[in-house]
């Protein structure tokens, strides 16, 4: 894998919300310039000024990118978070439609101020991908999981356990990007895919995994640890 690099590099704009940043500046300068030429006082140029150039910058610190390399040079039976947020389940659950057996189950909730890239979370080879359309609750609920729209990837570590990472659209999101293709290796330090606005991502593992985070807990995309595999 390369000698790892353990300090974060620089921050980049997603590609995922290059157009929507750019049309974005571009509709927000236009109607900026009529309202300074339309009208003799100044009062609705500052005003759309400050409040639309204050979602304008909410939306470009939604994408940003930073470039993250995992601290550690040995990953062998590391599970890291695959997203920035907070860690809203960490519980053992029945999953009837890959495993049929018991997982245990954390689930990271991303918000709207949070970096939405998501890293894949062990290293290994991708057996399937698979997007199924849904329901758009609120992501940190239950039911989330299993009837929002989500995309599943299943990865094969290099000793052969089935790790599931999930992907989840929520209230707001109304899009999953997945980079992941069957058959690729992967590495934790490598892009998954991106949510856009407020999501959730869950990842099933073996009964008897080491957890090493707990609920509420922020964690940071390939960079937290949280879980280690027996």
């Amino acid at each position: 894998m390369g000698e790892k690099i353990k300090k974060i590099k620089k921050i980049r704009i997603h590609s995922e919300g290059t157009d929507t940043l750019l049309y974005g500046l571009f509709i927000l300068v236009a109607v900026a310039v009529i309202l300074w030429r339309s009208f003799d006082t100044k009062i609705p140029f500052w005003s759309f000024v400050a409040i639309f150039g204050t979602l304008y910058a909410i939306v470009a610190n939604f994408f940003r990118c930073p470039i993250r390399h995992f601290p550690e040079e040995n990953t062998e039976k590391i599970v890291v978070a695959p997203a920035d947020g907070k860690v809203v389940v960490v519980e053992e659950v029945e999953e009837n439609e890959y495993f049929h057996d018991r997982r245990l189950l954390i689930s990271i909730f991303m918000s709207l101020f949070n970096v939405h890239a998501n890293w894949f979370p062990v290293d290994g080879q991708v057996k399937s991908v698979r997007h199924q359309d849904g329901n758009f609750h609120k992501a940190w609920l239950p039911k989330a999981s299993e009837e929002n729209e989500h995309a599943d990837i299943m990865i094969e570590t290099p000793e052969g356990v089935n790790i599931l990472c999930r992907q989840i659209a929520g209230a707001v999101a109304r899009r999953i990007v997945t980079y992941a293709k069957e058959g690729e290796e992967c590495l934790i330090d490598e892009h998954l895919g991106f949510i856009k606005f407020g999501s959730r991502v869950d990842v099933y593992l073996p009964l008897g995994t080491e957890v090493c985070v707990k609920m509420g807990q922020s964690t940071t995309g390939d960079q937290t640890i949280i879980a280690r595999l027996k």
